[in-house]
């Protein structure tokens, strides 16, 4: 028997809750894009999640007390969100007339951005897929991708936004 999630997403066919998509540094800027399109097309607004992987939610809520991984390895003065990256998000968003917010988020990815869709009640996450790079294959060997685990133990709708798709030419 599985537990019903806390705050699941509304099955009246239409969406009611934010749209959340997981947003790093250096990210192709059509995942972003596409949230925010279809945000903006359902009269929803855009959470975007960073993860970061260094720290862990100390109670296991969003929002709450976070501790570092590696207590020996923090530096008191790094930022856990950067100013160019958040620059980068708003240069991207603003303008489009949707409700967005940039959310900091603790631990592995995929289960932060579950336990973030849960918190707000989203309607949906959206990822973007891996590249096709050397260290992109390695990792997902090791560790899997963050779309796959999503797809897998979400109730949720999850897109998957292609990010360097191999179409070959039509001859």
């Amino acid at each position: 028997m599985t537990e019903s999630p806390a705050n699941p997403p509304a099955r009246t066919g239409s969406m009611q809750g934010p749209v959340l998509v997981g947003v790093v540094p250096g990210q192709r800027a059509v995942v972003l894009e596409q949230a925010a399109a279809l945000a903006s097309a359902a009269g929803l607004p855009l959470v975007c999640g960073y993860v970061d992987v260094t720290v862990y939610p100390v109670d296991g809520t969003t929002g709450g007390p976070l501790a570092p991984i590696d207590p020996d390895g923090m530096d008191g003065d790094a930022e856990p969100l950067p100013q160019a990256f958040k620059d980068a998000v708003s240069a991207q968003l603003d303008g489009t007339g949707i409700d967005w917010s940039l959310v900091l988020l603790a631990g592995e990815p995929a289960h932060a951005l579950a336990r973030q869709a849960g918190e707000i009640g989203a309607s949906m996450i959206v990822v973007g897929a891996r590249e096709h790079k050397l260290g992109s294959a390695i990792k997902e060997l090791t560790s899997g991708s963050v779309a796959r685990q999503l797809l897998h133990r979400q109730d949720r709708p999850v897109l998957v936004v292609p990010v360097d798709p191999r179409v070959p030419d039509q001859q």
